[in-house]
């Protein structure tokens, strides 16, 4: 999905680029783990998550760049099969260290994950 995303964003971004109109671009960052969610709230109601997976993921987006999805290494040895990625080596990700990220690229057509 968040690809199409970007590619969606890609193609709106010419079309605007074209006729002379401002336009945005994104950036994407995926970690997978574990979080706590809940609503908080007496008055007002709201849907929160919290949890180390949330802050990482905040500091993978952070990473990334405008029309890049960025991903961790939690992530990428769930889709290594599914989609190419390249490997950008350790990154600085604040309060969290150097931490290994990747930048999908592509889905792959006919992959399969290994027996």
């Amino acid at each position: 999905a968040a690809l199409e995303m970007q590619a969606f964003l890609e193609e709106q971004k010419q079309e605007r680029m074209r006729i002379g109109k401002p336009y945005f671009e994104a950036r994407i960052g995926i970690h997978t783990g574990s979080v706590v969610a809940g609503v908080v709230g007496v008055k007002k109601f709201a849907y929160d998550i919290w949890g180390d997976t949330v802050n990482i993921a905040s500091r993978v987006e952070a990473k990334s760049e405008a029309g890049r999805v960025n991903i961790s290494e939690t992530t990428y040895g769930l889709i290594k099969y599914h989609f190419a990625c390249e490997y950008r080596g350790k990154v600085e990700a604040k309060n969290k260290g150097m931490l290994d990220m990747y930048f999908v690229e592509r889905e792959l057509t006919g992959a399969s994950v290994p027996a």
